[in-house]
């Protein structure tokens, strides 16, 4: 709406005659105009687009809402600093949260420009689409290609972004002791870069076949990707170690884009126990506390062990294979429970 005395009021009496419920209101302005965020109880059949129009509004845009939405601003923000606080992991996640319907990419600063510099240290706010500099080196690009981003929502999300910087790294502590089923156990717990070496001291035991289950390509390469996986900036990841020391199975759940992707590896030696499965069932609760809608898997069509472990989820699976790679996607709605057979499986070739 226009930037002036009585804007708001023309446009709260528009939504009135309907019927429409006001239950909170937040306003950004941008100059001569301001960008009203409204959160309504509409009586069914509303033209929405035509009662803010009436009410001399332009540039509309609707979705639906949950009781989530009814915690005011100042409550909402510091319930999200303190997500991030906790763990590294969540920024991605709260920004989502923070911004709506949004695709979030961490990359490093030559996938943008060149160097460091390429984004200044306030950041970067075009349109649709927000800048920053990642506090673990490169940048958090988000885009939202239906609704500019005003400089109300850019400040939070800066705000969010260095207040990760001044933490530094972090994960939470705490693990689990996992009883195999043919006897024997090892603890479960996060793991993050720190567990670099570890990590790649169990590829190293891995044999050839593993390390090609696992990463569709020269198995050489594999060590290559540790990094990036073990880094929180792009996901979460479990490891079950030994009594030793020694990790022996990795699983990840990586946010990608607006998709989140799990995968896992488990040394030869320790396979068929029992420790994939409860890595995955753990990475999906995870996605599942993070709002994800669905989880999805890429392997091969010849990876039983895989394709066991996603069928134990007791989810609604979908599969897609092309030229021999398999990827199952699980549905993670409210009405799906672990445990549960599938009620619908569907499977497409291309």
């Amino acid at each position: 709406v226009r930037d002036e005395p009585g804007a708001l009021a023309a446009l709260c009496t528009a939504l009135a005659e309907r019927r429409v419920d006001i239950l909170s209101l937040q306003t950004h302005p941008l100059g001569a105009h301001t960008v009203d965020e409204f959160l309504l109880r509409v009586p069914a059949g509303t033209d929405l687009t035509a009662a803010v129009a009436a009410g001399g509004g332009t540039d509309t845009w609707a979705e639906r809402a949950d009781a989530h939405d009814l915690v005011d601003g100042p409550t909402r923000m510091l319930g999200l600093a303190a997500r991030t606080a906790t763990d590294a992991a969540e920024l991605p996640l709260v920004l989502r949260q923070l911004l709506g319907r949004c695709t979030i990419r961490s990359q490093p600063a030559t996938a943008f420009g060149t160097g460091p510099a390429a984004v200044p240290p306030e950041g970067i706010l075009e349109d649709t689409v927000i800048r920053l500099r990642d506090p673990e080196g490169g940048v958090i690009t988000v885009e939202r290609p239906y609704l500019p981003f005003t400089p109300t929502e850019f400040a939070r999300a800066r705000a969010l972004v260095e207040l990760d910087a001044r933490l530094g790294p972090r994960m939470p502590g705490g693990r689990d002791v996992l009883t195999l089923s043919q006897g024997g156990h090892v603890s479960v717990r996060r793991a993050d870069t720190a567990d670099l070496d570890a990590a790649r001291d169990m590829h190293e035991r891995c044999s050839a076949e593993t390390l090609r289950r696992r990463y569709h390509g020269p198995v050489g390469d594999a060590s290559r990707y540790l990094n990036h996986l073990l880094s929180p900036r792009f996901g979460r990841t479990l490891a079950a170690q030994t009594a030793s020391g020694d990790i022996v199975a990795l699983g990840h759940l990586l946010w990608d884009g607006d998709e989140t992707e799990v995968a896992l590896i488990v040394e030869d030696t320790w396979q068929r126990r029992g420790i994939g499965a409860e890595l995955l069932s753990r990475l999906v609760g995870m996605a599942a506390e993070a709002g994800c809608a669905h989880v999805y898997a890429v392997t091969q069509a010849s990876n039983t062990g895989m394709v066991a472990a996603m069928r134990g989820l007791g989810l609604p699976l979908d599969y897609q294979i092309e030229e021999g790679t398999l990827v199952i996607t699980a549905r993670l709605d409210a009405t799906s429970a672990a445990g549960t057979p599938a009620p619908d499986q569907r499977v497409s070739r291309h």
